[in-house]
């Protein structure tokens, strides 16, 4: 049997036009990492030691970043966050290793994620996003934690566990707030300073990528971010965003996308539709509000499927392979 030959260039197949990266001080320690609509990291710079939350893509890739805090500072790079297990996120990490990094943080949901699903998604990222692992030949294998926080789930009322690490004359306290772009989010939070660190929990003026969500209790995750009370957010993508109000206008925005979603996905699950249908049905919600985004037309297939199969109840997603990718594209364009 053959399918349909893609009319449209898979995922970010055709997205090779390289992006403006910002390096911006957000406060005393914290600083943003941006790239128009490609994937964030963040940097807080202590006395002693530096973090850097989200890894980039590639090691070759995270030599940028790596160059751009040498020009701030020279001290040592000793911490590395995983904010998840995605590969655009975290296959750079060996190159901060090689900068003497000693600690590589995830939490135990990340772990898991990792070992179950973490090769089949290398594979299948590094086909969607030909141009952030152009590198890609740098990177040695998986990226595996060296310190994980372990802890209960706070949307369950159960107390997750919380990392507080002194990087010299500003503290940062990393921990899991919940299910929401994958199980396992973890965030990073300078109380002193109010900069959020949240990872692909916030998104602004981006694509949300749902495709390993848990869409039901996102929103409540939201919410104990936006508790927070924070003055400055460095999102998973999209701009930094500085001041109270904009930061609750990245929350709202990613709680719109979410709910949306999800919204259209019960919809089509519970009208029988297929799955090419359930898309037409979401697009006539989420094209209107979100259409010009970028990474838009990227990410709502993989955020149909996600929403259609969750609203169905398979809770645990189904894991993406190279394969499973093309399959579910090719029978969206047929």
């Amino acid at each position: 049997m053959t399918s349909t030959p893609p009319t449209k260039a898979f995922a970010s197949q055709a997205d090779l036009a390289d992006k403006k990266i910002t390096f911006e001080q957000l406060s005393p320690h914290c600083w943003a990492y941006t790239a128009e609509g490609d994937p964030n990291s963040g940097v807080i710079i202590g006395d002693k030691f530096i973090m850097v939350s989200d890894a980039t893509a590639t090691p070759a890739m995270a030599q940028d970043l790596i160059a751009r805090i040498r020009t701030i500072s020279s001290k040592p790079i000793k911490y590395v966050l995983l904010t998840h297990y995605h590969a655009v996120r975290v296959l750079g990490a060996s190159a901060y290793i090689a900068e003497g990094a000693t600690e590589v943080i995830a939490s135990q949901g990340t772990l898991e994620l990792i070992i179950e699903r973490g090769a089949q998604d290398m594979q299948s990222e590094m086909e969607r996003f030909p141009r952030l692992f152009r590198g890609a030949d740098s990177v040695p294998g998986l990226t595996w934690p060296t310190l994980v926080i372990g802890g209960g789930d706070p949307v369950k009322g159960e107390v997750p566990g919380k990392l507080t690490l002194d990087l010299g004359g500003v503290t940062v306290q990393v921990w899991h707030p919940g299910p929401g772009h994958t199980r396992g989010d973890t965030i990073a939070w300078v109380a002193e300073e109010k900069v959020l660190f949240s990872g692909d929990l916030v998104e602004y003026e981006a694509g949300v990528y749902t495709g390993d969500a848990q869409l039901e209790e996102w929103p409540a995750t939201l919410e104990a971010l936006r508790a927070l009370k924070a003055e400055a957010i460095v999102p998973g993508r999209g701009e930094a965003m500085k001041g109270a109000a904009n930061v609750n206008k990245a929350l709202d925005y990613t709680q719109r996308w979410v709910e949306t979603l999800f919204r259209c996905g019960k919809e089509a699950a519970a009208q029988g539709l297929d799955l090419k249908a359930a898309m037409d049905h979401t697009r006539k919600s989420m094209d209107p509000i979100f259409g010009h985004v970028f990474i838009y037309e990227h990410c709502l297939p993989f955020d149909v499927s996600r929403a259609y199969d969750e609203a169905s109840g398979i809770k645990n997603p189904r894991i993406w392979t190279a394969e499973r990718d093309k399959e579910m594209w090719a029978a969206l364009q047929a």
